[in-house]
């Protein structure tokens, strides 16, 4: 289950006021054994725009962050502790729960079985989910795979439904080991009418779904012949060597090194969040890092992972028309199949899709030609950081990363 982090009720879940850490110097590495070539964009810069960041999400977050370049050592900045109480630094290569970014990966997977002639884009839901999506105005014979992985179904967002709200604000701890197959889930948004249906040679409408990725997820069992989570280990974890990404599934646990979370509740004992299992369905299932999520963005931009015509099926975007918040809270930037294109300040665009879940915000980005990516994570310790602040402070460092021209002698 995907947190209620995206859409309306991302800040919702932790209203409640988050346990603070400490105020911890802004630390920097460069891979060892290993001399950067000189760039305008280096350790002092990031590291500023790393506090940039630690600012804007409340000002005491844990942040950490990692730029690849085709040239040059990585580039590698953190803020934080590990633990509340502690003074142990952020690990380098802390785990956490990717959220939405998830739907990238399996959008790739998705795209995969395509190019294998195993299903179609325009297939509608109801030639793969019979009778799945039916009642209160939902309509698969009107919906397609690629209206899934584009945000164009118009189908409701279960993380909205009330009573899953409840669950998740009030009832965390209660819920923590929540196992909700994801069909039981897709049957929470059918009790609701979409946000519109598909017409038929009419406009694209655009509204931001977790519902539509636990049906691509669905489909891609059907077609791949193996479970979503076994198909993304295998086609794409495996195939990159991402020796830190994982899909744990119902396991609660997150790998060590990591960066613990914590909440307050309303009778003001600490709660620490890091132990779940809502995330464990296509919509958001994926753990890894941040030198893991730069392999898998590059890899997928410099064509590792995909033929040429489903890449660019992948990056042909829509305008994001019927979710209002999400165009506050990421005014830029049109959105494609499981991934956004966002301008760069210096021209062109970047690839990037953002992961929000229980206490960690994440922010992965590719230049369009693979060659520069970075990725920030953030775990707050405060209150839920305001997206839309959080998201400038972000898009300004990976502005400046990807934007990053070789230094002249």
């Amino acid at each position: 289950m995907q947190m209620p982090m995206s859409k309306k009720a991302r800040t919702a879940v932790l209203a409640a006021a988050l346990l603070a850490l400490g105020s911890p110097a802004v630390a920097t590495a460069a891979t060892a054994g290993h001399t950067a070539a000189r760039h305008s964009y280096d350790q002092d810069a990031l590291r500023q725009d790393l506090a940039a960041v630690r600012k804007a999400g409340g000002g005491d977050v844990n942040v950490l962050a990692r730029v690849d370049r085709t040239n040059g050592a990585p580039l590698m900045a953190r803020i934080g502790t590990r633990t509340a109480g502690s003074s142990a630094p952020i690990p380098w290569n802390s785990h956490f729960r990717v959220a939405s970014t998830t739907k990238t990966f399996v959008a790739t997977v998705v795209l995969q079985l395509v190019a294998e002639k195993r299903l179609s884009l325009d297939d509608t839901v109801e030639h793969w989910l019979p009778g799945i999506v039916a009642g209160h105005g939902n309509d698969g014979t009107r919906i397609t795979v690629r209206d899934l992985l584009r945000q164009t179904s118009g189908l409701y967002d279960y993380v909205d439904d009330p009573e899953i709200q409840d669950r998740l604000i009030n009832h965390f701890d209660e819920n923590r080991y929540d196992a909700t197959p994801a069909a039981d889930l897709v049957a929470v948004a059918m009790k609701h009418r979409p946000v519109f249906v598909p017409a038929p040679g009419g406009a694209t409408r655009w509204a931001y779904s977790n519902t539509n990725y636990l049906l691509a997820g669905m489909i891609a069992e059907r077609a791949g012949g193996a479970p979503w989570d076994a198909l993304v280990e295998h086609r794409v974890i495996a195939k990159l060597g991402l020796r830190n990404t994982s899909v744990p599934g119902l396991d609660p646990y997150l790998p060590d090194p990591h960066v613990n979370a914590y909440l307050t509740t309303a009778d003001g004992k600490r709660l620490d969040v890091t132990e779940h299992s809502f995330q464990h369905t296509a919509d958001s299932g994926v753990v890894s890092t941040t030198a893991d999520l730069n392999t898998f963005f590059r890899a997928l931009a410099g064509g590792k992972l995909l033929p040429a015509e489903q890449w660019r099926e992948m990056r042909r975007t829509v305008q994001r028309t019927d979710d209002p918040e999400d165009v506050a809270e990421m005014p830029e930037g049109t959105y494609g199949l499981g991934l956004r294109r966002i301008p760069l300040s210096c021209g062109g665009f970047y690839y990037a899709h953002e992961g929000d879940g229980a206490g960690v915000n994440t922010r992965p980005a590719v230049s369009a030609d693979g060659k520069r990516a970075v990725t920030v994570s953030l775990t707050t310790t405060t209150a839920p950081p305001d997206l839309a602040a959080l998201n400038r402070a972000t898009g300004a460092l990976v502005d400046h990363a990807l934007c990053d021209k070789p230094a002249t002698s």
